[in-house]
């Protein structure tokens, strides 16, 4: 039976591998095709089953930047971090394995019709398309900072497709920075942010990327009064909340389940 949108939680889907290749230093892209694709929302991620090594049985969780549904194919990204990372670039057009997906809660689209600012960091862009996108489908306006530590780490087929839908406001802006200036500015991309904070209103902000990154951010938008959405990155060891390793903690004491109540949080509620 085809898969529905009710029926998408932590559901097992075949996946079958159309490309994989390296786009970035230390960094892969990887197009499968799956049910998944016609499920998953902007935010979510899924979680991977890599073949080649029984003894492994974890999954790799993973977000990714685009979902065709009429294609039935999902554009992941993803840093070469560990074996589970390794293995899964060494998977060629052809090779099947299997997920669960659609995990977690995604995006919230911003209420109001202002602008939005998206930051993204290193290989916290692939989910920060996938939220610039759906804000062009909804007809909102945005612009964008993206950073890496230099210009041969950054993915740049999604800088030129985050520029892409970005294209249908003349006034939006896309802003890259490199820490060593290899690339476009070089800074921070806290930096580029107060300075369009400085020039221009926002109603929300929307960001994924290191931690350090993110918390800065955060920083920013609460001091600014904008509402700020912020993907948080942990090792979700079992991607069902049972193993308690991506709890986050949380400015009221509490703490909360990446896998589950993520990996999309309220900014203002995290204890960076």
């Amino acid at each position: 039976m085809k898969a529905t949108r009710d029926s998408a939680r932590a559901h097992l889907f075949d996946y079958a591998v159309v490309s994989n290749e390296q786009v970035a230093e230390g960094a892969w892209c990887m197009v499968f095709k799956s049910e998944v694709a016609a499920l998953l929302a902007p935010g979510e991620f899924v979680e991977v089953s890599v073949p080649g090594d029984p003894s492994q049985m974890l999954r790799v969780p993973l977000s990714f930047s685009r979902a065709d549904a009429e294609a039935g194919t999902v554009r992941i990204e993803y840093a070469v971090v560990g074996d589970g990372t390794r293995r899964l670039s060494l998977m060629r057009p052809g090779d099947t394995s299997t997920l669960v997906g659609p995990c977690g809660h995604g995006w919230r689209l911003p209420g109001g019709e202002g602008r939005a600012l998206l930051v993204a960091g290193g290989i916290g862009l692939p989910p920060v398309l996938a939220a610039a996108e759906m804000l062009a489908a909804a007809g909102r306006t945005f612009d964008a900072v993206v950073g890496a530590q230099r210009g041969s780490k950054l993915v740049g087929v999604d800088v030129d497709l985050l520029k892409k839908a970005a294209l249908a406001d003349p006034a939006s802006r896309v802003v890259v920075c490199t820490d060593d200036g290899s690339l476009g500015r070089a800074g921070f991309t806290t930096d580029a942010m107060a300075e369009l904070l400085a020039e221009r209103s926002y109603d929300a902000v929307l960001t994924c990327g290191p931690t350090v990154m993110m918390a800065g951010v955060a920083r920013l938008a609460e001091g600014a009064g904008i509402a700020c959405q912020a993907s948080l990155e942990r090792m979700m060891g079992c991607g069902f909340g049972a193993c308690s390793c991506c709890n986050v903690a949380m400015r009221d004491g509490t703490s909360r389940s990446c896998c589950m109540d993520g990996p999309v949080f309220d900014a203002g509620e995290v204890a960076w």
